[in-house]
């Protein structure tokens, strides 16, 4: 009979976007070298995930374990935009250095840093081998944040091989239905539904449901969905962004959404293009003036 997974509800939490949730359920007894160390990682990566970078940095010191390290690694690329030449640059390194550059989570490090980089080529060299559901899930972010959306199906068809019923082979499935569009969509809706139904209410949840009900057309659904994520995070980038889309399609008023999108989040795609897409109209404008 297999063991039972001590860090399986941890990791669910994580998975789901119920990072507090992660941190405060955290002390599981019994654990082994190995998972204690998955745990930390997953706890530190929760703190990540809510903005704590420095907590990150200043709690893993150098005898951390390497799989600690590649965490403040992405904390500390997080943290500062002045440095991240650096970080990347000891990214580079470890990856290069045998004994450790396979280590899966020096791995997924290295394709979130990159794939935050844009620079997705760079991040599949150190994802696309797998070895994890969080890297074979990761793939399929890259895949579809290239529109190779046929790459990204084989990475879910290899995902729902190892455990079709894990939570990160449901949230792929959820992403690829949403790329793929059309009749995909509700099939979509109905994975974040049953999300819902089985596990507590996190932004990431009813953020899925309000991009299949802005797909499906149901925007006063959406924002009823979308302000009830606001509500759980009020800084959380991609609730104020599709909170933006929705007012638009809505005709209502979205300037306080935009303003703290860009004041918590001014590096975020979003913000990035429509300052691209402002400047292209002023340009516009200057010639015809």
């Amino acid at each position: 009979m297999a063991a039972p997974d001590l860090l399986f509800n941890l990791r669910n939490n994580f998975y789901l976007g119920a990072y507090q949730a992660a941190i405060n359920n955290s002390e599981i007894p019994n654990v082994s070298p190995d998972e204690a160390v998955e745990r930390d990682c997953l706890v530190y990566r929760s703190y990540i995930a809510l903005g704590s970078n420095q907590l990150v940095i200043s709690e893993i010191d150098a005898s951390a374990a390497t799989p600690l390290q590649a965490v403040k690694l992405l904390a500390l690329y997080l943290s500062a935009s002045e440095n991240k030449e650096t970080t990347i640059s000891s990214l580079k390194e470890w990856l290069a250095d045998p004994a450790i550059g396979n280590i899966p989570t020096l791995r997924l490090v290295a394709g979130v840093i990159f794939m935050h980089e844009q620079d997705y080529s760079e991040a599949l060299k150190h994802t696309n081998a797998g070895g994890t559901m969080e890297l074979h899930a990761l793939n399929v972010q890259i895949y579809l944040k290239m529109y190779r959306s046929e790459h990204a199906e084989k990475q879910l068809r290899l995902m729902q091989q190892i455990d079709e019923d894990h939570t990160l082979t449901q949230l792929a499935n959820a992403w690829l239905n949403l790329a793929v569009g059309g009749s995909k969509i509700q099939e979509a809706y109905l994975i974040f539904q049953d999300f819902s139904e089985k596990y507590p209410m996190t932004g990431l949840i009813l953020n899925g449901k309000a991009v299949c009900c802005m797909h499906m057309g149901n925007f006063d659904e959406a924002e009823s969905l979308l302000l009830e994520a606001l509500n759980k995070d009020a800084k959380d980038a991609e609730t104020l962004s599709n909170l933006v889309v929705c007012c638009l399609h809505l005709n209502k008023p979205t300037g306080r959404y935009l303003s703290q999108l860009k004041g918590t989040h001014p590096e975020h795609m979003f913000v990035k293009r429509l300052a691209t897409a402002e400047e292209s109209f002023e340009r516009a404008v200057q010639s015809v003036a």
